[in-house]
């Protein structure tokens, strides 16, 4: 099965290959991707043109996507399995469609009372159980910075969050961890963000306070930011860090760190 799996992998890339001067103009978009090692930056170009012949971009009027556009997207949704070996992580879903703009989708929530409310919310991603992932193409685009801002990974976050069953901010553990740190650490942030911003709903919160909204939007958003801005999340939350660093078996902050000290242009402005 290895060797058959891994005679396909060549026969696609063989059939699609991707031109230099394409990953290039790609990569130059995806500033995040800056400090990745030529091994590595090999890895995530031929896994990009692996994912978009596994998945299907379903494009809504007012989208049109060329290979660029496609491997933008693609560099991003792989990065976080950059270490994370050859299990299929992204099993859950065969779909991605792109609205040219944020969209209106139902909402539905019970509160504590046994109330349930609904209403029309206006977003630029949703990622649903046992679904498609839906991606507002400017926000795509907005993506890939060092700005703490990801909605690829955002979403995709929500789907490896899946993989246990409903989005809950526990994602599939290697063995390496203990759930009950996991949890500890991810509830002790979470009960601090939830804190402020209950002190003062206009507090100015080290993260998006949208991280607030319950634990798998906790996930998701530490997952933007980690890969994003791994210096705000670690000088916020630095076990949440830690525990994001065992999970995706990455250290974004060294990369950042390592381009501040040899490039001026990455170094953060001054107070």
């Amino acid at each position: 099965m290895g060797l058959l799996s891994s005679w396909r992998r060549q026969r696609t890339l063989a059939k699609h290959p991707v031109a230099d001067d394409t990953w290039q103009r790609v990569r130059h978009q995806l500033s995040f991707l800056d400090g990745l090692t030529e091994a590595e930056d090999q890895w995530l170009r031929e896994a990009a043109v692996l994912f978009l012949q596994e998945k299907h971009l379903t494009c809504l009027p007012g989208v049109e996507l060329h290979q660029e556009q496609r491997l933008l997207l693609a560099a991003q949704a792989q990065l976080p399995l950059l270490n994370l070996g050859e299990l299929n992580w992204y099993s859950g879903f065969h779909e991605i469609v792109l609205y040219p703009d944020d969209f209106v989708s139902p909402q539905r929530h019970r509160d504590a009372s046994g109330v349930e409310h609904e209403w029309d919310g206006e977003h630029s991603g949703e990622a649903w159980q046992q679904g498609p992932i839906i991606l507002a193409w400017p926000g795509v685009m907005a993506s890939g910075g060092w700005e703490g801002y990801n909605l690829v990974i955002h979403e995709l976050a929500h789907k490896l969050d899946m993989l246990n069953g409903d989005a809950n901010g526990l994602p599939p553990l290697h063995s390496d961890m203990r759930v009950s740190d996991w949890a500890q650490v991810m509830q002790h942030a979470y009960d601090d963000l939830n804190r402020q911003l209950d002190h003062n709903p206009d507090a100015e919160t080290p993260i998006d306070p949208y991280a607030a909204e319950n634990p798998a939007e906790f996930f998701a958003v530490t997952s933007e930011y980690f890969f994003s801005a791994p210096d705000l999340l670690h000088d916020s939350y630095p076990q949440v860090y830690q525990q994001l660093q065992l999970f995706y078996r990455q250290d974004p902050l060294q990369r950042l760190t390592r381009l501040q000290a040899e490039h001026p242009a990455y170094q953060p402005p001054l107070d």
